[in-house]
């Protein structure tokens, strides 16, 4: 199958790469320059998302058979910072990449990403979430992802582009940005143990709830969803159990090689933070039967290794005194 990711260079956009290849896709990908570095040897398209014209170009060379629509403004504390930002970039980039797509006369199936941010704060009766609750978005990029989720069942309606949908929880892993609780948390840890920071773990709000997936397992769901969904339909991904922030913060400090405080940092901490997510994910693994395969404790492991590995690789090099 030919294949399009747009977004390729990014976190899970590295990882979906890793699995349709080892699927015997033949994939391309979208990207900007910057984040490509070591991306390997397929090809890629460098071009904005913003551009009409140079997706359209892109569409007309690739030729794809499927789509993975992954590039997005994906942080809820920098949409809060600048709303229009992470609004207008989302919304406009999936735009653009399906007028492309219909001027190209190709109908690929394509698979759009949204987010369980877009229920925002479910009522208690309603967790685990299924996919007919309503969405009650509660920052701006979970308003940015209820339009793309939207968006793309009207392009279905409307034009008959074969699109799918799906709502990931929280995914998570080896590569992982620290603009997030996971890595956020991971970094600061792999810097104390390297003596590069006090030895005090910053955290936000211990008290939330969260279902995380490794996005190794995620990848293989939005496959999966890609081939097998319905087009028109939204599929929740996600563990289908929820993990406490402080019992996943006693798993990482547990892993640690050095004694930390843990001291709550008012500046983490969210006026919107949702209390508690976890997943009905019936609709998509009674189609598919897809469950997660990799162990929460292999996802903090592996995370909390790749942050060591950072961190070493950051710290000036020792100088021979002889």
């Amino acid at each position: 199958m030919r294949a399009l990711i747009t977004g390729v260079g990014g976190f899970v956009g590295r990882h979906l790469l890793a699995h349709l290849l080892e699927e015997g896709d033949n994939v391309c990908g979208l990207g900007r320059a910057a984040d490509l570095s070591g991306i390997g040897s397929i090809r890629v398209f460098q071009a904005d998302l913003s551009d009409r014209s140079a997706v359209t170009r892109v569409i007309r060379e690739a030729q794809p058979e499927a789509v993975y629509h992954l590039a997005a403004q994906s942080s809820p504390a920098e949409s809060l910072a600048d709303p229009w930002a992470t609004i207008g970039n989302n919304l406009l980039a999936q735009i653009n990449l399906f007028e492309a797509l219909l001027s190209s006369g190709h109908r690929p199936r394509v698979l759009v990403i949204g987010s369980s941010d877009e229920y925002g704060k479910v009522e208690p009766e309603d967790v685990p979430t299924h996919e007919d609750v309503p969405l009650r978005p509660t920052t701006p990029y979970a308003v940015s992802k209820v339009g793309q989720d939207v968006m793309g069942f009207q392009y279905f309606a409307q034009h008959g582009l074969p699109v799918v949908r799906v709502r990931p929880f929280n995914h998570t892993g080896p590569g992982h940005d620290a603009r997030f609780v996971v890595p956020g948390l991971a970094r600061q840890l792999a810097q104390i143990e390297a003596g590069a920071r006090e030895p005090v773990l910053r955290v936000g709000n211990v008290n939330v709830e969260r279902d995380f997936t490794d996005a190794r397992d995620m990848v293989r769901a939005y496959r999966l969803a890609l081939v097998a969904g319905s087009p028109g339909e939204v599929y929740n991904l996600g563990r289908g159990r929820s993990v406490r922030i402080a019992e996943m913060i006693g798993d990482l400090t547990s892993m640690c090689r050095a004694q930390v405080e843990i001291r709550v940092d008012p500046l983490l901490l969210r006026p919107s933070d949702i209390p508690r997510q976890v997943a009905d994910t019936r609709r998509f693994t009674s189609l598919t039967g897809w469950q997660p395969r990799i162990p929460w404790h292999t996802t903090l492991a592996d995370t909390l290794e790749y942050w060591r590995k950072q961190v070493a690789s950051s710290q000036p090099s020792a100088v021979s005194s002889l």
